[in-house]
């Protein structure tokens, strides 16, 4: 490092005078080895016998009321003086002063003296004024000391110095929030957000009413009040916020919800107060509040708590500035959370957050989009498809294609690539969705043949029926905690019809049936396959209302009201039927996958063979194996 950029980066701190000082006061009070000893009181006339008897060294008189004695060191070693130590405190030897007396009458005292060094009885004495500067704060410096440790350790306490003093004593009621403005600039812009066309939409004219309102107000528009960005996690919504603040040309606080919980009473809604109160007064501003479910929770629902709650006082003062008496200022607020259905109901209303835009996961072009953004850093091979790693990756949030490709450049680092190439992207998918490869996994070989048959089992069952995903590939490599896996390419659908799901769960449980089929017995490898078409069918009778003999009724609660009561919304003969429903659904499609492989027997033997040999095989396989599947659409092949 040059001493230009050392220089750039030193940084003066003011605890560091503090600091100076102190060592300089410290070194004072120990220079004074006087201070160390202990000396004894005494009376006028036995310190007279003393000076008679040539004991005294010498006397230091204060105020001409007071005197420090200092004997001589042949003096310490007699009797008379055997309440006197021979070393101080710190083991050094007893200089003294080792007694102290009150003067009676000055004068006397004063020719006493003058007698005693005339007789070279006393070798000298002083006149001393006390409390002079220097003995003032040497005496002091103990309590300087830990007033000194006091404020340091309050200072830590209250967030040292961040969030707009709120390192100072008694501060910690000061927001946290970080101030973006012309002096902090941010360079995250619109244009480094893929996809979220509509989001994007609703947000740049929020940013566009900040900097142009005239164009709103002149038909009598008003600025709205806040926006809330609500999605599943890592679908944008932080990202969303980065590029308002790179853009609007307004100061933007920063700050989470959880920045507002403290373990003292009053200090979230303290914050809250000092947040709006600095925004007003650089108005028009932005406040970004992230994660804002820490703080915005619904009241009541927690029976635990009681109405005096901390939490709940927060929510009550950010409710009031958002929308109270006198909050007509030029202050949007901006706020993020992916669990909606928590949120307070006065929290959510309109006045308050006046929008609320739903940021989804990608669809398949936006995902190209998105593999576009992060692609764009790394060292590629030459013509990467995009549109073919955006349809590998269904389902994929904005954080997971980044993820996948920082983990396809390290899979082509690891095998010393010059250029991340489309099997690396492949491989990072299969990391990121499996787990690791675990080939050195101990399994016998009757234990390899049923992970074969049961993934043979998913493959040939879901190759036979119209509405399961299409088949990508089969492994029996262990990956984290499956012994084998089946990695397919689901349709990316709106809605979802009662044929479609019953498909999906014949092709779930074909693993299972494939075992009954072939070795007439089954095992616990098909636990993860149960849970799965045990969801969906409890899915389709309770939530979606697909179930002829319960009819068209659901028992899902969007609000979230009933994770909270101790009771369910339907009678015991209800939970019967529903209990009764979904063992008929799932055990009516593992038939059906018994049938089917029944009827292909010999191919599913086959594809195990296979499987057991190449431990991997592709969509080719099948096709050599089954034929072309006659259930292909276009629509998959293609970027709609």
């Amino acid at each position: 490092m040059s001493k230009e950029n050392k220089q750039k980066n030193f940084k003066f701190n003011p605890w560091w005078i503090y600091g100076v000082v102190g060592i300089i006061f410290l070194g004072m009070y120990l220079s004074d080895q006087s201070r160390w000893s202990v000396p004894q009181k005494t009376t006028i006339s036995k310190f007279y016998q003393f000076l008679d008897s040539s004991q005294v060294e010498k006397v230091v008189v204060y105020n001409k009321n007071s005197a420090e004695v200092f004997l001589k060191p042949a003096a310490l070693k007699s009797k008379t003086h055997n309440k006197i130590e021979p070393t101080d405190v710190l083991g050094n030897p007893n200089i003294g002063p080792h007694y102290t007396l009150e003067i009676g009458n000055d004068e006397i005292f004063q020719n006493k003296l003058d007698e005693a060094q005339k007789a070279n009885k006393l070798a000298s004495y002083d006149y001393k004024t006390s409390g002079d500067w220097t003995d003032i704060l040497t005496s002091f410096l103990p309590i300087i000391i830990l007033v000194g440790f006091w404020i340091f350790m309050m200072r830590r306490m209250s967030g040292g110095g961040a969030g707009g003093g709120g390192g100072q004593i008694f501060s910690i009621g000061k927001s946290k929030a970080k101030l973006f403005d012309e002096k902090n600039d941010v360079k995250t812009t619109f244009k480094d957000v893929a996809g979220l066309e509509g989001a994007k939409e609703e947000i740049q004219e929020i940013v566009e009413f900040l900097k142009n309102p005239q164009k709103y107000t002149n038909l009598g528009g008003k600025i709205p009040k806040g926006a809330l960005l609500v999605g599943p996690p890592g679908t944008g919504k932080t990202l969303l916020a980065k590029a308002v603040a790179g853009e609007a040309q307004v100061p933007f606080f920063s700050l989470s919800g959880s920045d507002f919980v403290e373990m003292f009473v009053g200090v979230g809604a303290s914050r809250v107060r000092d947040l709006f109160k600095q925004a007003k007064e650089k108005s028009p501003a932005i406040i970004f509040i992230d994660e804002i479910d820490a703080v915005g929770r619904a009241r009541g629902k927690n029976n635990f708590s009681g109405s005096n709650d901390e939490r709940e006082n927060t929510l009550n003062q950010l409710l009031t500035e958002m929308d109270g008496f006198g909050t007509d200022t030029s202050v949007i607020v901006l706020a993020a959370t992916n669990r909606a259905d928590v949120l307070d109901k006065a929290l959510m209303r309109a006045g308050r957050f006046d929008r609320q835009i739903y940021v989804d996961l990608p669809d398949v072009r936006e995902r190209k989009e998105i593999f576009e953004v992060h692609l764009a850093p790394l060292k590629k091979v030459e013509g990467l498809d995009t549109d073919f790693l955006a349809k590998q990756t269904p389902g994929f949030s904005g954080a997971d294609i980044a993820n996948v490709c920082n983990e396809a450049a390290l899979i082509a680092a690891r095998n010393n690539k010059e250029a991340v190439d489309k099997q690396d992207f492949l491989d990072a998918v299969d990391r990121i969705v499996g787990g690791l490869e675990k080939k050195n996994k101990i399994i016998t070989p009757e234990e390899k043949k049923a992970i074969a048959i049961h993934e043979a089992g998913h493959a040939t069952v879901s190759w036979m029926l119209e509405h399961a995903a299409p088949l990508i590939k089969v492994t029996i490599v262990p990956r984290g905690q499956s012994l084998g896996a089946a990695w397919y390419l689901p349709e990316e659908r709106q809605i979802v019809r009662p044929n479609q799901m019953l498909d999906e769960m014949c092709a779930t449980m074909g693993g299972r049936a494939a075992e009954k089929v072939i070795f007439d017995n089954i095992s616990t490898g098909a636990l993860s396959d149960l849970e799965k078409v045990t969801k969906q069918a409890r899915a389709m009778v309770t939530v979606y209302g697909l179930n002829d003999k319960l009819g068209n009724i659901t028992y899902y609660d969007s609000s979230g009201q009933t994770d909270y009561n101790f009771s369910k919304p339907y009678s015991e003969e209800t939970a019967r039927t529903i209990d009764q429903e979904i063992s008929i659904l799932i055990e009516a499609q593992y038939q059906r996958a018994i049938m089917i492989l029944q009827e292909n027997k010999d191919k599913l033997n086959q594809l195990a063979d296979i499987l057991i040999e190449k431990e991997v095989i592709f969509k080719d396989d099948l096709e050599t194996i089954f034929g072309k599947r006659p259930f292909d659409k276009v629509s998959h092949e293609e970027i709609v």
